[in-house]
C-alpha cells in the first residue's frame, strides 16, 4: 500500500484536480491525494469549505493547495481552471461534483435538469478535454469519474441524475481504451451509498453496504491503474451484479424505486 502511495506523483504528475471538493467524498479524495504526495487544486462553490480543507492539507501533508470557488455548472469555470493551472503539471483529475434533482422528472423544474446536465455531463467533458492534451504530451496521467449504482438502470425519483451517471460510466469506459495507449489511466467509480453530509440530507437511514468517504476514495485511487470501472465494497459489487446480470430489467428498476421510497 505505502509503495503505491509514494509512487503516485511519479506515475501521474505533481498536481491533482478535485472537482466537487467541498465536503464528504470530494474532501476525502483531496486528503488521500495529498497523503500520496500530490499538490491539489480544490474546486467547489463554497469558498469557506475548501479554504478550511486547504489549511488542513497543507498542515498535515506539506503540499501545495490552490482553491477555486466556482460553480461547475458555469462554462466559464473551465477557463478559470485552465488559467490557474497554466504552469502546473496536472497528473490526476477526480470529477466528483454532481447536481441531484429529486422527485418526479416531469414535475422537476427545467432549470434544475439543466444544472444537472451542466455539472454532471458538460463540465467533466470540458475538463477532460482541457487537461488530456498535456497528459498525452507527457504520456502519463489519471482520470477518476464518479458514478453510482443508480447509473446502472433507470432510477425513479432520480431520473436525471441516474441518466447522467450512466453517461459517465460509458464515457469512462471509452476513454479508458482511447487513452491507455498514451499512458493515461481512467477509472469510473460506481459507488453505492456513501456516508457524506449530502447523503445525510437526502436520507436519515443507512442503506446496506454504505461506506465511509475515506474508504471509497482510497479504494478508488488504488483501483485507478486497473480501470475501466470499479465498484467499492462487496455488498455493492453484489448489488451491481444483481442489477445488471441476474435480475430482469423491470425488477431492477422496481428495486431502485423501492429503495428510494425507503430512504425518504
Amino acid at each position: 500500500m505505502f509503495t503505491r502511495i509514494s509512487r503516485y506523483p511519479e506515475r501521474y504528475g505533481s498536481w491533482a484536480i478535485v472537482a466537487g471538493a467541498g465536503e464528504g467524498l470530494g474532501a476525502a479524495f483531496a486528503t488521500d491525494l495529498a497523503r500520496r504526495g500530490m499538490n491539489v487544486m480544490l474546486i467547489a462553490r463554497r469558498e469557506q469549505h475548501i479554504e478550511h480543507l486547504a489549511g488542513e492539507l497543507k498542515a498535515d501533508h506539506d503540499v501545495e493547495v490552490f482553491c477555486l470557488a466556482r460553480d461547475l455548472g458555469n462554462p466559464e469555470t473551465i477557463s478559470d481552471v485552465k488559467t490557474a493551472l497554466a504552469d502546473k503539471e496536472v497528473g490526476v483529475l477526480v470529477y466528483n461534483a454532481a447536481h441531484i434533482p429529486l422527485g418526479s422528472f416531469i414535475e422537476t423544474d427545467a432549470s434544475d435538469i439543466d444544472q444537472a446536465i451542466a455539472v454532471n455531463v458538460r463540465s467533466p467533458i470540458a475538463l477532460i478535454r482541457a487537461i488530456v492534451p498535456g497528459m498525452r504530451s507527457r504520456r502519463r496521467g489519471g482520470i477518476v469519474l464518479m458514478s453510482s449504482l443508480a447509473g446502472l438502470q433507470g432510477a425513479p425519483g432520480l431520473v436525471t441524475y441516474s441518466s447522467t451517471k450512466a453517461f459517465n460510466i460509458i464515457l469512462g469506459e471509452g476513454l479508458w481504451e482511447e487513452l491507455r495507449k498514451s499512458g493515461i489511466d481512467v477509472v469510473t467509480c460506481i459507488a453505492g451509498a456513501v456516508r457524506t453530509p449530502g447523503y445525510a440530507r437526502y436520507s436519515t437511514r443507512d442503506t446496506p453496504g454504505i461506506q465511509s468517504p475515506e474508504l471509497v476514495a482510497r479504494q478508488t485511487l488504488d483501483a485507478l491503474p486497473n480501470g475501466p470501472r470499479f465498484v467499492p465494497g462487496f455488498t455493492n459489487r453484489l448489488s451491481a451484479q444483481l442489477l445488471t446480470r441476474l435480475l430482469p430489467r423491470r425488477v431492477a428498476i422496481a428495486l431502485l424505486a423501492s429503495a428510494s421510497h425507503r430512504n425518504d
